[in-house]
């Protein structure tokens, strides 16, 4: 019933029987339905209980349908990390729950796709490096205040964003979450505007300047837009289409509206070494040689522009000394003592959401506890150890999949990992919301690559 392939790599690839034609689908979805209606009848009290399973089980019918047009519209939900709009909206309750459910939406996807097409055992995949830090942790001794259940939340969260990677998908599916992941931020800010002129959402926020915020947050924004840039940028070098260019400029306005420094830092150093380094016939030197100039060109008009509009905060950046603005400096001695009283294996998966008490002067200043320095939140969690163990993992999986790529695509997407690991200095890069849009396009170009070389 099972057959297991190996490829030339550490990957074995477990097939399930073909259900191309999804009969037994549809003849579970009768039975059930048949089932759900006579039960009601019987007991009209269930009435809308079953009512309510019989739609979830419908919907679970059609995402394993059609798993390409349901992850497409998951990269989208995580593209406007709602968790942000409806903490806003509910109040700070509604926050982890909503992170939990879009997560969720993404697991049961990648069960989905590994039922219908196959689940894959990717050996060198970091999520198995989360997995030895919460068997580590438990045999420790957790961090006071973080218990058995709440770290195995957390080990689900942490290896959420890597889940597409274990499962076989459509051949649709790769270029539909590429093409989804370059639209996703113009969309988001798209969807913003009428609730801003609803006054429901403000589309910019004031901190530091005004920043544009979209339906979340202006940093959730960036990080999205950094991934779009991504895209765009291997697509131009792979194919050279002006829409592509087109595109990767509006999402270089949206990045530098939102004002996030780090990301919009990563984005240039991605793309200078890229029109630097990498070798492109769709998109010749001449052509990056051009837009270089015509970039250098507007950077004095930039410049004289600053102090007149000075409330955009990436203005504001330019025309003061602002420092500190995002007040890590409070954050991180409480990390580096928790680090600092378990060195080497740290206090298991989970404990950086316990450093800094809800409660407390700095939660309520800066409204976050995160450590916004994953370097620091996996020295909390996994100790040396484990930070070592995951930096070497994340070097072995992209050195494997990276080398079955086209020469563009290896080159720029290596670079994406460098900037990835300067990113992480300063944000949470591997389990927010927008970490997950940034592994979905980073399957889906693995996954684009593998067939390119299968096919060839």
């Amino acid at each position: 019933m099972f057959s297991i392939a190996a490829d030339a790599a550490p990957m074995f690839v477990v097939r399930l029987p073909a259900a191309r034609d999804a009969a037994w689908l549809q003849t579970a979805a009768l039975t059930l339905l048949a089932a759900g209606v006579l039960s009601a009848l019987l007991t009209p009290p269930l009435f809308w209980h079953l009512l309510v399973a019989l739609v979830a089980l419908a919907v679970v019918f059609l995402a394993c349908r059609h798993p390409t047009a349901f992850s497409v519209a998951w990269v989208l939900i995580c593209a406007a990390t709602p968790e942000m709009a409806l903490s806003d909206l509910l109040g700070p309750a509604a926050f982890q729950p909503t992170i939990a459910a879009v997560k969720s939406a993404e697991l049961g996807l990648v069960a989905l796709c590994a039922l219908r097409y196959g689940l894959r055992l990717d050996a060198c995949n970091p999520a198995w490096v989360f997995v030895v830090i919460a068997t580590i942790g438990l045999a420790h001794g957790l961090h006071p205040g973080l218990t058995p259940a709440d770290s195995l939340r957390s080990l689900i969260g942490s290896v959420a964003p890597f889940a597409f990677c274990f499962c076989r998908t459509p051949q649709a599916w790769a270029p539909a979450i590429i093409r989804t992941v370059k639209w996703s931020p113009l969309l988001v800010v798209g969807a913003a505007i009428p609730l801003d002129l609803a006054g429901l959402r403000p589309l910019f926020v004031d901190s530091g300047g005004a920043r544009l915020a979209g339906l979340g947050h202006p940093a959730f924004l960036a990080c999205v837009c950094l991934a779009a840039t991504y895209a765009c940028t291997i697509d131009l070098f792979r194919d050279g289409r002006r829409a592509d260019l087109a595109l990767l400029g509006a999402n270089l306005i949206v990045l530098l509206l939102t004002g996030a420094r780090a990301p919009l830092l990563c984005a240039a150093g991605v793309l200078l070494l890229s029109m630097v380094l990498v070798r492109s016939t769709a998109f010749p030197a001449r052509c990056r040689l051009a837009l270089c100039l015509g970039v250098c060109a507007l950077l004095p008009a930039a410049l004289l522009l600053a102090g007149d509009l000075a409330t955009v905060r990436v203005f504001n950046l330019l025309s003061s000394d602002a420092v500190n603005l995002s007040g890590r400096q409070y954050l991180w001695p409480s990390f580096e003592a928790a680090a600092a009283a378990s060195p080497w294996v740290g206090w298991g998966i989970g404990a950086g959401n316990t450093i800094i008490a809800p409660g407390s002067t700095v939660a309520r200043l800066l409204h976050t506890r995160a450590a916004h320095n994953e370097y620091l939140r996996i020295a909390v969690e996994g100790g040396r150890i484990g930070l070592t163990a995951l930096l070497l993992m994340f070097a072995l999986w992209v050195r494997h999949h990276t080398r079955r790529l086209p020469h563009a695509d290896r080159r720029i997407l290596r670079l994406v990992f460098v900037a990835l690991a300067c990113h992480a200095f300063t944000d949470n890069v591997l389990i927010s919301t927008p970490a997950c849009v940034l592994f979905a396009l980073v399957a889906a170009l693995f996954t684009r690559g593998e067939a390119e070389t299968a096919a060839s």
